[in-house]
C-alpha cells in the first residue's frame, strides 16, 4: 500500500519509532492484566529515573517523598509522591523539560478546555505512542495504517507555505483534512461531495462537528454511499447518545469514541463491543476522590494520569480534571487492557459567523490561547454579531493584546461582529460546576441544532 509505505518513510525520516511501537502494542495487548500492570510499573520506574536525573522539579519531589528508585516500584510506593496539576506544569515548566531527550523536544499547548491553556513540551516517544495507539485502535475496526481517512479538523484561516506542504503530505499518506472551523451550508455540501469522492475507510473528527455534518446531510436528504467506510471515530468532547445515533444513521457505520488530551495524549478508544480500552502500555490511570484517595472500581472520580512515554516533560500523577469510572469487566476480546466504563468530559458550543457559517469552538479558542499574557478566557456569543470575551491576565500581558484579540477574532468571525473584551480577575464556572470556554446563545437553523445539544430535551 503506497500510503502506508510513505507513512513509514515519513516516521523513519523524523526519527519517530511509531511502527516499532505499534509492533510492541500489537503483542502486549494480549498480555494478562497482571502482566500489563507490571509492565506499567517498570515503565513508570524508568520515567521516574529520567525525571530524577533531568527534571529538577520532579527530582526535588521524589527526594522529599522518600521514594527509593533503586527498589522495584509498587502502587503503594508511588502514592508517596504527591500529585501534580496544570498549575504546577505551567509554573515550573523550565524545571520540568528535558531538552536533551532523544530526538529532541517540541513545544505545544493545550486547547484550554478549562479556559487555561498550558504550554508544554513533548518528544518523539510521546508522538510515537499517540500515533501507534491510534493505529492499533483503528485495526480493531478493520482499518489499516495508510488506508484512506477523512479528518474533520481545525485549520488556519489562510494556508501558508508550511500548511500547503502539510496538505500535500496528508494526501500522500491517504489523509484528507476538512476544516471544522468553516461549516457553512455551502461548505458542508462540498464536504459531503469530497467524502463521497474520497471513499475513506475511516472518518475522524470532533464529535460535535461530525454530528453537525450528519445533521446537515439528513436535513437535505443527502445519502452517503461509502461501501469502504468501516467506522466513524469521534474525539475532543463528549459524544452524546443522540449524536451517536444520528451519525450512525447518516453514515451507515458504527461510531467509536476516543478519549485523550493534548497534554497527556491519546488515552483510550472504544472497541466494536462498546468498551473503552485504555492504552495501558502508555498510560497509568488512577481514579481519585475529592480527597485524593483511590476510589473503588465503578465509582466516579478524577482521572490522575502518568504518561509513561512523556520523557521530554514528564507528566507523573497528573490531575487532568476529567471525571471517569473504571470497570472491573475484562476486555471482551481477551486483551489485558484496562476498561473505562464512563468518561465525563466537557462539552463545547459552536460559534456562528454573521453569514451563517458554523465554526467549531476551537476556532475562537485558538485565537485566545495564542495571545501572550492571557491566563484564562471565555467567549460568550450573545447574538449573531455580539461576542463577549472574558480575559484574566497574567504578568506577560501587554496593552496591544486587546487590539490583537479583536483583529484575530474578527478575522474568524467577520468584520461586522462587535467584539467586547472584558478584563476580569477570575472566571466563574457554570452552575453545573464545569468550566466552558465557549458559550453560544445563537440557535442553529433547522435541524442542525440537534447536533450541538446535549439531548436533554429530546
Amino acid at each position: 500500500m503506497i500510503g502506508s509505505s510513505i507513512y513509514r518513510l515519513q516516521e523513519h525520516l523524523l526519527h519517530r519509532p511509531t511502527f516499532a511501537y505499534l509492533h510492541e502494542l500489537e503483542r502486549s495487548q494480549w498480555l494478562s492484566r497482571p502482566e500489563i500492570e507490571q509492565l506499567q510499573l517498570q515503565k513508570l520506574q524508568g520515567l521516574l529515573n529520567v525525571a530524577a536525573q533531568h527534571c529538577p522539579w520532579h527530582a526535588a519531589r521524589i527526594q522529599a517523598a522518600g521514594l527509593d528508585l533503586s527498589c522495584p516500584l509498587t502502587l503503594a510506593s508511588l502514592r508517596k509522591l504527591p500529585t501534580m496539576d496544570k498549575a504546577d506544569a505551567a509554573a515550573n515548566r523550565d524545571q520540568l523539560v528535558w531538552h536533551g531527550a532523544p530526538g529532541g523536544t517540541f513545544r505545544y499547548n493545550t486547547g484550554g478546555s478549562s479556559g487555561k491553556p498550558l504550554i508544554f513540551f513533548y518528544g518523539r516517544q510521546r508522538q510515537a505512542s499517540d500515533a501507534a495507539g491510534r493505529m492499533r485502535a483503528r485495526r480493531w475496526w478493520g482499518v489499516e495504517p495508510g488506508e484512506r481517512e477523512v479528518y474533520l479538523w481545525g485549520a488556519p484561516v489562510e494556508l501558508n507555505k508550511t500548511d500547503r506542504i502539510k496538505t500535500l503530505r496528508d494526501r500522500l499518506v491517504n489523509q484528507m483534512v476538512l476544516n471544522a472551523f468553516d461549516m457553512s451550508p455551502v461548505r458542508m455540501d462540498t464536504y459531503i461531495q469530497a467524502i463521497q469522492s474520497w471513499q475513506p475507510r475511516c472518518l475522524y473528527g470532533y464529535a460535535s462537528s461530525v454530528a453537525l455534518l450528519a445533521a446537515h446531510a439528513k436535513e437535505r436528504n443527502m445519502r452517503f454511499k461509502l461501501p469502504k467506510l468501516r467506522v466513524v471515530c469521534t474525539t475532543g468532547e463528549p459524544l452524546f447518545p443522540h449524536q451517536r445515533s444520528l451519525i450512525q444513521e447518516v453514515f451507515g457505520v458504527p461510531v467509536a469514541n476516543e478519549f485523550g488530551s493534548r497534554d497527556i495524549g491519546f488515552t483510550a478508544h472504544e472497541t466494536p463491543h462498546g468498551q473503552m480500552l485504555l492504552i495501558s502500555e502508555s498510560i497509568l490511570l488512577e481514579v481519585h476522590d475529592p480527597q485524593g484517595q483511590p476510589v473503588k472500581p465503578g465509582e466516579a472520580g478524577e482521572a490522575v494520569i502518568s504518561g509513561l512515554c512523556s520523557e521530554a516533560q514528564p507528566f507523573i500523577r497528573y490531575r487532568t480534571g476529567d471525571m471517569v469510572r473504571m470497570s472491573e469487566e475484562p476486555c471482551r476480546d481477551g486483551r489485558g487492557l484496562h476498561v473505562i466504563s464512563e468518561v465525563v468530559g466537557r462539552s463545547t458550543d459552536f460559534l456562528v459567523k454573521s453569514d451563517g457559517t458554523i465554526m467549531h469552538a476551537l476556532a475562537g479558542i485558538y485565537v485566545l490561547r495564542a495571545i501572550e499574557g492571557v491566563a484564562e478566557f471565555k467567549l460568550i456569543q450573545h447574538e449573531l454579531r455580539d461576542l463577549e470575551v472574558l480575559v484574566v491576565r497574567n504578568t506577560s500581558w501587554r496593552k496591544e493584546a486587546l487590539r490583537n484579540i479583536e483583529i484575530e477574532l474578527k478575522e474568524r468571525m467577520g468584520e461586522d461582529v462587535n467584539i467586547r473584551i472584558q478584563l476580569v480577575d477570575n472566571i466563574a464556572p457554570e452552575a453545573s460546576g464545569k468550566h466552558r470556554y465557549v458559550v453560544s446563545h445563537v440557535s442553529l437553523a433547522g435541524g442542525l441544532g440537534i447536533a450541538t445539544s446535549d439531548g436533554a430535551a429530546n
